[in-house]
């Protein structure tokens, strides 16, 4: 019952997410390349790709899941170097994330978060059996990945990873003395981060008063406020948001939430924070009910991941959180994060057949598969 439940929340997610991205792409589209579907159409490829990747992992019993995790962190940690190799990693904005296959560009630091949870849930949910020199190797090769996604620079996306590898170990019970020390050494090197790096500061400061420079560092913040207000109640309607054209930046990605406010108002926005709280509250429910701890472990990873990551989206677009490059996940465009967001929903679909230690059976699904 939960996992199809949870199966169909997703779609309805992603559903929702393919319109509002055709909405807030179509002018760039038109602008950029003559073609108003440029972006849904690239999209449309990445969805494909995302679901064969929800549908294996769904059907894929999470003893075996987690065995390719720590396979899935060490190959991708090495395409996350390859990215800072002069000449190799595609620059954009100022940051090289990307590296370039053929006409499409993959960011291995979203490609790794499924396998992080997997890791880590196997990682954490074995603490106590596991040798020490297991444990720091494995605390050492996460603090690795985190420092390289830090040099891209990529400091949003290094934030989450670390707050989601640590809210996994705290949900598996490590002592609150090691999770505190933990939590100190990151924010120190948050805080460091911002102090070399100008352009991480002047976020802060134009996040505190974004109107103070309107036509520079606040212009984003500005004009997502701007977008947010104009939809009023119940919004300009589906396709009509004004702020999209030629005013919002990038607004088919990071400020994606902006147009669906202006569209749908305040009304649809809140529907859209029921539909998160309904998902994260399903994931909760599985995970108080499942009677291993790995398992629970993914699912807290999970969350944090895809609702979590939503409602930090929200925060930045909404001017009560610093402007950071976090997508929304299964809105926002981009190829990467879509499939890995996908990937981390078929792993809670998965927890969730398995929650109670049978494996509800899916339509279709073969009744002498065992789990």
């Amino acid at each position: 019952m939960e996992a199809r439940l949870l199966r169909w929340l997703t779609l309805l997610w992603l559903c929702l997410g393919f319109a509002i991205l055709y909405s807030a792409s179509y002018n760039a589209g038109l602008t950029e390349a003559g073609d108003g579907l440029r972006y849904v159409k690239v999209q449309s490829l990445w969805i494909g790709l995302g679901l064969l990747g929800f549908t294996v992992l769904s059907n894929l019993p999470l003893r075996y899941a987690m065995s390719l995790g720590g396979f899935g962190v060490l190959g991708i940690s090495a395409l996350i170097l390859v990215t800072l190799l002069p000449g190799v990693g595609v620059t954009v904005n100022g940051s090289t994330r990307w590296l370039g296959v053929g006409p499409f560009l993959v960011q291995p630091s979203e490609l790794i978060k499924p396998f992080l949870i997997l890791q880590a849930a196997y990682l954490f949910g074995r603490w106590q059996s596991l040798h020490w020199q297991i444990r720091a190797l494995w605390l050492g090769i996460f603090l690795g990945v985190v420092g390289a996604i830090l040099v891209q620079p990529n400091l949003s996306t290094a934030v989450v990873c670390s707050i989601t590898v640590w809210l996994i170990a705290l949900a598996a019970g490590l002592p609150y003395w090691r999770l505190g020390l933990t939590a100190a050494f990151g924010v120190g090197v948050s805080i460091v981060s911002v102090s070399i790096k100008a352009y991480q500061r002047q976020r802060i400061v134009s996040f505190i008063n974004p109107w103070a420079d309107p036509i520079g560092h606040g212009y984003q913040l500005v004009q997502s406020l701007l977008a947010i207000g104009s939809g009023g109640l119940w919004g300009q309607g589906f396709g009509l948001s004004q702020q999209k054209i030629s005013h919002l930046p990038i607004e088919y990605t990071d400020f994606i939430f902006s147009v669906y406010a202006e569209e749908f108002g305040f009304a649809g926005s809140l529907a859209l924070l029921l539909l998160l709280a309904t998902y994260a509250s399903l994931v909760l429910w599985v995970s108080l009910r499942t009677k291993h701890l790995s398992h629970r472990l993914i699912a807290v990873g999970g969350t944090v991941f895809l609702v979590g990551q939503s409602l930090l989206n929200i925060g930045v677009a909404s001017g009560a959180l610093p402007t950071t490059g976090l997508p929304f996940p299964l809105l926002s465009y981009g190829g990467s994060s879509m499939i890995s967001n996908l990937m981390i929903a078929g792993l809670l679909v998965r927890v969730a057949r398995e929650h109670q230690g049978d494996v509800v059976l899916m339509p279709r699904s073969r009744p002498d598969i065992k789990p």
